[in-house]
């Protein structure tokens, strides 16, 4: 059975990871407006992601016999200085949730509840890829630096993750 703290704990990451596809997004909607119709893409595809995850959290307490209350979704930003400021504030906003899915596993553990704990396991590992992915583009942002050429390629190349169609 699973505890009514830990159950709310879940019901806001729902809330969490929903407002994260609302801030993937609005970044890809800002990227589409500067012409970087790949970044955006890649960024519809997060988006997607994201939703995905709120639905696991979903199944979960369903499954468990709990009840999901879905809360507002506060409005995201909607502009960036650039590109680059636009995956800084994705790095920044992964980093975060991966500590609201730390606070939950510790939840989980002071709670004794052994089957969140494994659910949440598949988030840890996640989070770890999360954050490496936005950080590997970050990096290359940072190396090419102000190259037009460089960010016009690395765009090309981001559009290759599409969402996908089957969900």
């Amino acid at each position: 059975m699973m505890s009514e703290k830990l159950n709310k704990a879940m019901n806001e990451q729902i809330n969490a990871e929903m407002y994260s596809a609302y801030l993937y997004l609005s970044m890809a909607s800002w990227l589409e407006d500067e012409n970087f119709p790949g970044m955006a893409s890649w960024m519809k595809a997060q988006a997607q992601e994201e939703m995905e995850h709120a639905m696991k959290f979903y199944e979960f307490i369903n499954d468990r016999r709990h009840k999901v209350n879905l809360l507002p979704i506060e409005g995201p930003k909607t502009s960036w200085s650039s590109p680059q400021e636009a995956f800084e504030d994705s790095f920044e906003h992964e980093k975060y949730v991966t500590s609201r899915i730390h606070a939950l596993m510790e939840i989980a553990r002071e709670e004794k509840d052994y089957a969140a704990e494994a659910f949440l396991q598949w988030f840890v590992t996640e989070q770890v890829e999360e954050e490496a992915a936005v950080d590997a583009i970050l990096s290359r942002m940072q190396a090419m630096g102000d190259s037009k050429h460089g960010m016009f390629m690395l765009d090309h190349e981001l559009g290759k993750r599409k969402a996908s169609e089957d969900d």
